[in-house]
């Protein structure tokens, strides 16, 4: 009886371990213009930074948008707003198939600049780079209750 218990726990533990992994893995469709759209959904157009504007970052700005260009990428979408002086970043990043996601995480995570800004940036601490599947968010936003809601807004994608 003791075998059966043990073995059941073992299964089901393998059971919760492949829904989160395989959860976790998952690739968001759609185009990084909608996604971008969908992390800023619950703030509202006067809480967000004036002149909010998306840029598709390419080989000649990605250092300035992630401080590298050693990442295997599809495609990216920054969204940042026209005037220098506020520090706000949100770059959505899709990984080309079979890219390791996280050493490109940790790339951008060590080299990008959180003040790139004129006068103003955020604390490292307040710097977020996270992944569902092969799709790479990176925040850099000084408000904080904006930088929580993107960071929430991309984890309950689907």
């Amino acid at each position: 009886m003791k075998q059966i218990k043990k073995f059941s726990y073992v299964l089901v533990m393998l059971v919760i371990v492949a829904l989160t992994v395989g959860c976790g893995n998952k690739n968001i469709e759609g185009s990084l213009e909608d996604i971008m759209t969908k992390v800023y959904a619950d703030i509202p157009e006067n809480e967000r930074p004036m002149m909010l504007m998306n840029t598709e970052v390419n080989d000649e700005n990605i250092e300035y948008y992630l401080g590298t260009k050693d990442i295997e990428y599809e495609e990216a979408l920054a969204s940042e707003s026209g005037i220098g002086s506020i520090a706000h970043s949100v770059v959505l990043v899709r990984t080309k198939e079979n890219a390791d996601v996280a050493e490109i995480k940790e790339k951008i995570k060590e080299n990008v600049n959180p003040r790139k800004w004129i006068c103003v940036g955020v604390e490292e601490d307040d710097v977020i780079v996270e992944n569902k599947g092969d799709l790479i968010i990176l925040i850099m936003v000084e408000n904080e209750n904006n930088r929580e809601k993107i960071d929430n807004n991309f984890k309950s994608l689907k």
